[in-house]
C-alpha cells in the first residue's frame, strides 16, 4: 500500500490528507514510480485553494518527481526511450507527485541526469521549463542585456544559468543578502527599493532589451515598463496587471505554454547531464511533513529548492 497527499476540498493546505491508496497498475503508455523525492512549488498549494473550472476533488498533490521505475506497462517506452524496471526517472507535468508511488504517463518521464540527486532532479524541470519560456518569449538574443526580476529565487537561478550559457547578459534583482547567488550564477545583481530604475540603468551601460519577471511587484512591472520600449518583451509570470499594462503573461495551464515546455523538457534533462544546469537545493523533508514544506515555500525566503522525500 502506498501513502499521498490529496486536498480533498478547496482550501489552504492545513486541509490536506495523507492517506493510504493503491495506486493503479500501469496500462499501456503508462509506469508506477517509486517515489524518492517530490518537488515543491508554489503552485501545488495555490491551484487548489480554490474551486476552478474543471478540477474535481479530491485532488492528488504534486507535479514533479524523482525515482524509480516500480512497474511498465506492456509494449511501454518513456519520454527518453526505452526503460525498464528499477531505471531512475524524473517524472514532471504530473498529479499527485506527493506520494510513495504513482502511476503516470510514460511520455511525461525520463531519465533521470545521473549529476544529480533525486532531491535536486524532483526540482529541475518546473522551475527550468517556466525559466525557458520566459527567455523564449522575451525573444533574448545572445549579446542583448535584459533585466531579471527575482533573479535568487528558483526560477531566476535557472532563467540566470540558461541565459549564460546563450551569452545573453541578465542584470538581477535581488536583496542585499542574495546579491552573492545572482553573481554566482554569471547575473550582475541590482537591489532592491528606491532608485532601481537608476541602478539599473548604470549596471545596463547601453538598452535594456527584455524585462522577465519573478516576483509580481508593482515595482518589478514599473521599472520594466520605464526600462524596456517594446511591452511584448515584457513577460510576467506573477503579475495580475499584464493584460492591462499589454506585457505577456505565461502560466503553465495556457495551451501554448503547456506545449513549449513539454518539448523543451529533453534540452534542460540533457544540460542537467552535461554539468550546465544546477539545481540549488536549500532544504528537504519528510513526505509526511508536506504542510510545513509548502509553509517554507510560502514564505519566499526558502533560499533555494525544498524537496520532500521519501524513506526506503
Amino acid at each position: 500500500m502506498a501513502s499521498h497527499w490529496i486536498a480533498p476540498a478547496p482550501g489552504p493546505v492545513d486541509t490536506w490528507e495523507f492517506v493510504e491508496y493503491e495506486p493503479p497498475a500501469p496500462r499501456r503508455g503508462e509506469v508506477t514510480i517509486a517515489v524518492r523525492a517530490a518537488g515543491v512549488n508554489p503552485a501545488d498549494a495555490k491551484h487548489v485553494a480554490a474551486a476552478r473550472p474543471g478540477v474535481q476533488f479530491p485532488v492528488p498533490i504534486g507535479y514533479e518527481v524523482s525515482g524509480e521505475i516500480l512497474a511498465i506497462g506492456e509494449d511501454t517506452v518513456i519520454g527518453s526511450g526505452t526503460a525498464s524496471v528499477g531505471d531512475e526517472v524524473v517524472a514532471f507535468r504530473v498529479r499527485g507527485g506527493y506520494a510513495t508511488a504513482v502511476t503516470v504517463p510514460a511520455e511525461k518521464v525520463f531519465a533521470k541526469p545521473t549529476t544529480l540527486s533525486h532531491e535536486e532532479a524532483a526540482n529541475l524541470l518546473l522551475a527550468g521549463t517556466t525559466a525557458a519560456e520566459m527567455l523564449f518569449v522575451s525573444g533574448a538574443a545572445p549579446g542583448e542585456t535584459i533585466l531579471l526580476h527575482g533573479a535568487s529565487g528558483a526560477v531566476g537561478v535557472s532563467v540566470l544559468q540558461q541565459a549564460a550559457l546563450r551569452g545573453i547578459r541578465v542584470l538581477g534583482t535581488c536583496s542585499d543578502a542574495r546579491a552573492h547567488v545572482v553573481a554566482d550564477f554569471g547575473g550582475v545583481p541590482v537591489g532592491y527599493g528606491p532608485g532601481l530604475v537608476d541602478r539599473v540603468r548604470a549596471a545596463a551601460a547601453g538598452p535594456v532589451a527584455a524585462a522577465l519577471d519573478a516576483v509580481g511587484t508593482d515595482e518589478a512591472i514599473d521599472a520594466s515598463l520605464e526600462l524596456v520600449a517594446d511591452r511584448s518583451r515584457i513577460v510576467t509570470i506573477a503579475s495580475p496587471r499584464a493584460a492591462a499594462e499589454g506585457i505577456r503573461a505565461i502560466a503553465g495551464s495556457q495551451p501554448d505554454s503547456a506545449r513549449f515546455r513539454d518539448e523543451v523538457r529533453p534540452e534542460l534533462i540533457a544540460l542537467a547531464q552535461a554539468g550546465d544546469l544546477v539545481v540549488p537545493l536549500a532544504r528537504t523533508f519528510p513526505l509526511s511533513e508536506a504542510r510545513a514544506a509548502l509553509q517554507l515555500v510560502a514564505t519566499g525566503h526558502a533560499g533555494g529548492k525544498v524537496a520532500l522525500v521519501t524513506s526506503d
